[in-house]
């Protein structure tokens, strides 16, 4: 997401650094610029005018013009303004209330929200240690019941068993029912969609809303459909009223202009955002993350508290001690490419660190992906426990012999090995600093190992 508008902003904000001292024209000039990324990533253009005037007026004042700094003082304004634009406001979703407290999902058809319904169940299970019931009131569409079912059982959550015929405002009564019976903390209503808004839609939706007092009312969006979006949020909290939104297919965005507009719009906060397919691929929305992604600043926050949520910590120990010893084997190389495809895409992984788009050439040429990780462990399943164990075994008849097993070239097996060869040379660098009392804690921590070899050698 925001790809096309990091790449924009970051030759714009190039161009700055470079300069001395900023005249007026100059900060006008970039922020011309800025306003023209912005309109090309599908901001809607009221967003980008305010956004551009209220930028323009602090980025000329005397205290950027005078800044040692200048270059770096009109990208902080433009940050702190995209910060604004996001939402400063608390994005945690609001679970206070009566048990069960209600929360109604809405959107149009395709936009995500039945497999939205199981990411957030999950997430209220796993996280905020809540009872939750999911119910479908989607009667329209075939085997939308049957998908939250299937859904529901994937991430082991309670699902309202399904009554033929019955329609969507007595299934929303029922579920609060059930959900009061058995104890239930929140129940998720998944609202049917459209092609396009109608009226029937609405009312259907309002009654549903009247009878169940939901605590929040979240549009479920999906963030590549661009200006259309604008005109989503505003229909839906003009007749339904939203309390939040939740961005889908973010991960398969690259301009990303229907996040910046739809809070805007609509003054609501972007509670979520859909980053995967998988069920626990859904995140926190946080500001300042995203302002630091779409500039290039990165999200390391983000990725700490990924690979917090996806490596086991007794694993993690276990690994850090053999490495202190200098001990480090093709099984333990394969263990952390498996955290690193547990942590979610490459892509997104990558996106997470600072000054990374400079690199994008570099890692475009060395084809880094999540099938080359899938591949390199392919390559290493393909050893016998022998080889894993002692990498000088490796002849070339060997190598041969696992590029065949593992459907990969000798020379995929070859970059593997050379990479492991890096990784040993350093786990033996940080045994002996170890040991000379430099420190137990240096280097990178189990699970975000590099995880490629790169041509050039390993990324700096």
């Amino acid at each position: 997401m925001f790809d096309s508008l990091s790449d924009r902003l970051g030759e714009i904000f190039d161009k700055l650094r470079k300069r001395g001292a900023l005249s007026e024209a100059d900060v006008s000039t970039a922020l011309h610029e800025v306003r023209t990324a912005l309109l090309e990533a599908d901001v809607a253009l009221p967003v980008v005018k305010d956004f551009i005037a209220s930028a323009m007026e602090r980025a000329v004042g005397s205290e950027v013009l005078r800044s040692v700094t200048p270059g770096q003082m009109v990208i902080k304004i433009v940050n702190d303004h995209l910060v604004e634009m996001l939402g400063t406001e608390g994005n945690d979703i609001n679970l206070v209330g009566v048990p069960p407290v209600a929360v109604l999902m809405i959107g149009l058809q395709g936009s995500g929200k039945t497999t939205t319904c199981a990411k957030l169940g999950l997430r209220l299970k796993s996280r905020e240690k809540k009872k939750v019931l999911m119910a479908s009131l989607d009667v329209y569409r075939p085997a939308a019941q049957q998908q939250l079912t299937v859904l529901g059982k994937q991430a082991e959550v309670a699902v309202l068993p399904v009554i033929f015929g019955e329609q969507p405002l007595a299934i929303a009564k029922r579920a609060m029912d059930a959900g009061r019976r058995e104890g239930m903390d929140v129940v998720i209503l998944d609202t049917a969609g459209r092609l396009h808004i109608d009226d029937q839609l609405m009312a259907e939706l309002i009654a549903v809303k009247n009878a169940t007092k939901p605590i929040e009312t979240l549009l479920i969006a999906d963030a590549m459909t661009g200006q259309d979006a604008v005109n989503i949020a505003k229909e839906f909290h003009g007749k339904v009223g939203i309390t939040g939104i939740v961005l889908t297919r973010v991960d398969g965005d690259a301009r990303g202009g229907a996040a910046l507009s739809m809070r805007s719009i609509t003054g609501r906060p972007i509670k979520f955002m859909g980053v995967g397919e998988k069920l626990d691929a859904l995140e926190s929305f946080q500001a300042e993350r995203v302002a630091g992604r779409i500039l290039g600043m990165g999200d390391i926050v983000g990725l700490v508290e990924k690979a917090a949520e996806t490596i086991d910590k007794e694993d993690a120990e276990k690994m850090a001690a053999k490495m202190m010893k200098g001990k480090f084997t093709l099984d333990d190389m394969s263990e952390q490419l498996g955290q690193l495809r547990n942590m979610g895409s490459l892509e997104g992984l990558l996106g997470m660190i600072p000054g990374i788009n400079k690199m994008k050439k570099e890692i475009s040429e060395a084809k880094i992906d999540d099938r080359m990780i899938a591949r390199q462990q392919a390559i290493i399943r393909s050893m016998t426990l022998s080889e894993r164990q002692n990498s000088n075994l490796l002849n070339g008849s060997r190598r041969r012999r696992i590029a065949s097993g593992s459907g990969t070239s000798v020379q995929e097996v070859n970059r593997l090995l050379k990479q492991f060869m890096q990784m040993s040379t350093m786990m033996k660098k940080m045994s002996k600093m170890s040991k000379k009392g430099l420190g137990r804690g240096g280097g990178m921590p189990p699970g975000l190992m590099p995880p490629t070899g790169h041509p050039r050698g390993p990324m700096r």
